[in-house]
């Protein structure tokens, strides 16, 4: 009996164990079909191997970076929402009679484009809150866009070599802004066609080929018949053709470039600590989609946008008061506003040359176009820096860089007010001239001043860490001394903290090139080398070096012996009050 059940326990052991030990590898009975077509793919596109190495991709970790998550999501949220307007949307001027369920404006003669955005707004299901949903994810498109490129540039993440991805986000952005006059102009609304009566005018002041340009626009006098049509193929085929492109372009480089980090313990310009594709980064920026989705369609449940019902059909002879286009058109439109008129307008042989028009709406953004773009090459040019750089600046460590970024910063929110102006004179009661008059002004002097500013109160912050690595941070513990005095307790900075601090790689000016070679020769550089040393000497001068080993060495030296003696000052008071508690209570065991 024995030996049965041992023979039957030999018989379950070894049916538990696999029979396939060998050098073949086992082959699962009923093969899963995702495994086979994952199989099948590989073996004729050799994708294991590059998923592989990119779904253990490792990813830094730090809010900022989310900046960029945000304008990804909202562009897949315009995707989403554009295809489903296109379903509805015609895009026709032909007139028609609205015959939809707004009684306000049932049997008026509309364009067809205008119809059918009612049509979508009223009669679809859900339509409005596509339509709102459209309009608030282009508006966080484009202001996602415009923050993340502020934190790249004021951390000098656009440096070598993510030069070309500079560029890339700055050709982005301003796809971004031409998509979004396209799409709110397709309603043919009151609003949308002041809109596009002032772009046919801004066309038109270009010199030489401005009438043509309008004319072919147009095909033929404002405002035709065509507009509409020509505006919904770039808006929903050329410009998201474009967008996607360089989406896909700006990601493969980030891949291939690997990821910014912030400095800190165990992280170099040769390594990435942070979190892998799979399964970590990807679980969280699929949520972060979903956070975005939620809360665009959270804005365009609650919030109103561009409500064409209230503005009415477009109509050439009417203009909408106190029209505003969006946000990101606003800066352009202030610059007109407030540049002066007639002393910068010209008329001759009956032509008449308008470049009070002409110079803020074209060429000045042209020019702030050109300015975002070269950036990254200037500073290289200036600080002569080769190097690859793959770890994050503050921008207090770079004085001269936060200082241009905010000038420019303030340029555009000057701008932007004077978009504003009949609105801001409305509001607060001012002469809307006085405002104008002032804005004129602002726009010069304020990016020089906040320059400044910015400039020294970056350096104050370099000199402040300095002080803080050496000495501590300031606790707020007020100490006596025996001998009367009061100071104030120090305590170490927090370890990621100090690193930050003391792997700052400090602005240094560039230096001057030799005026002659050593034949004695004039070298022919010298002019630009001139100029490059005193831009260089201005814009990265002047700042704060960070502590050398031996005064960091020094001063925790201090620092411990201070510890030292504020331990055994505090050590003798509680035996002075030991002893005070128990002389006293002797004193009362006397008395009892």
């Amino acid at each position: 009996m024995s030996s049965d059940t041992s023979a039957s326990g030999a018989t379950a052991a070894a049916s538990s164990v696999a029979s396939t030990n060998g050098s073949k590898a086992s082959v699962g009975k009923k093969p899963n079909p995702a495994g086979k077509a994952a199989n099948w793919a590989d073996e004729r596109l050799g994708l294991a191997g590059a998923a592989k190495k990119n779904l253990r991709k490792v990813f830094p970790d730090h809010w900022s970076f989310m900046l960029g998550e945000i304008a990804l999501w909202s562009f897949v949220v315009l995707l989403l929402t554009g295809v489903f307007l296109t379903l509805w949307y015609r895009p026709s001027m032909a007139e028609v009679t609205y015959t939809g369920s707004y009684d306000q404006m049932r049997g008026l003669h509309v364009s067809e484009a205008f119809a059918s955005t009612l049509d979508l707004s009223f009669d679809v299901r859900g339509g409005l809150l596509m339509r709102q949903m459209h309009h608030w994810a282009a508006m966080l498109f484009i202001a996602a866009m415009l923050v993340h490129m502020m934190r790249v540039y004021f951390t000098g993440a656009y440096r070598k070599p993510r030069e070309l991805n500079w560029v890339i986000g700055v050709l982005l952005l301003v796809l971004g802004t031409l998509e979004g006059f396209t799409g709110y102009s397709l309603p043919d609304d009151m609003l949308s066609g002041t809109g596009i009566r002032a772009a046919d005018g801004f066309v038109k002041s270009i010199p030489v080929i401005g009438t043509y340009a309008s004319f072919f626009l147009f095909d033929g006098e404002f405002p035709g018949a065509a507009i509409i049509p020509r505006l919904y193929t770039i808006h929903v085929l050329l410009i998201p053709g474009l967008l996607l492109g360089l989406i896909a372009a700006h990601m493969l480089l980030l891949v291939y470039h690997k990821h910014t980090q912030w400095p800190g313990p165990g992280r170099t310009e040769q390594n990435v600590v942070g979190y892998p594709m799979l399964p970590v980064y990807a679980a969280k920026a699929g949520g972060f989609f979903f956070i975005v989705f939620g809360v665009t369609a959270l804005l365009g449940g609650l919030f109103t946008l561009n409500p064409i019902w209230a503005y009415g059909p477009y109509d050439p002879s009417k203009v909408t008061a106190g029209s505003q286009p969006d946000w990101y058109m606003g800066w352009p439109d202030g610059a007109l506003r407030i540049f002066p008129g007639p002393p910068l307008e010209y008329s001759f042989f009956g032509v008449t040359l308008s470049l009070n028009v002409f110079i803020p709406i074209i060429l000045l953004p042209t020019l702030a176009i050109l300015i975002l773009l070269v950036l990254p090459f200037v500073e290289a040019w200036i600080t002569k820096d080769k190097r690859e750089h793959h770890l994050l600046e503050r921008p207090r460590d770079a004085p001269g860089r936060t200082a241009t970024m905010v000038a420019l910063m303030t340029f555009y929110g000057l701008m932007w007010a004077a978009g504003g102006n009949d609105i801001l004179a409305i509001i607060f009661d001012l002469s809307i001239n006085q405002i104008t008059y002032f804005l004129r002004v602002a726009v010069i002097v304020g990016p020089i001043i906040a320059f400044i500013v910015t400039r020294r109160w970056c350096i104050s912050l370099q000199r402040k860490d300095r002080e803080d690595l050496l000495h501590g941070y300031e606790t707020g513990v007020i100490m006596r001394s025996a001998s009367g005095g009061f100071s104030e307790r120090h305590e170490p900075l927090p370890v990621e903290k100090a690193y930050a601090i003391a792997a700052r790689d400090p602005d240094q000016p560039a230096a001057l090139e030799r005026a002659t070679d050593e034949n004695g020769v004039p070298s022919p550089t010298t002019r630009s080398a001139r100029l490059r040393h005193k831009v260089s000497a201005y814009l990265h001068g002047g700042g704060v070096a960070t502590p050398t080993r031996q005064e960091l060495e020094e001063a925790h030296a201090h620092a411990a012996h201070e510890q030292e003696l504020e331990a055994a000052y505090d050590g003798q008071r509680v035996l002075d009050g030991r002893g005070a508690s128990s002389s006293t209570g002797s004193g009362d065991d006397a008395s009892r």
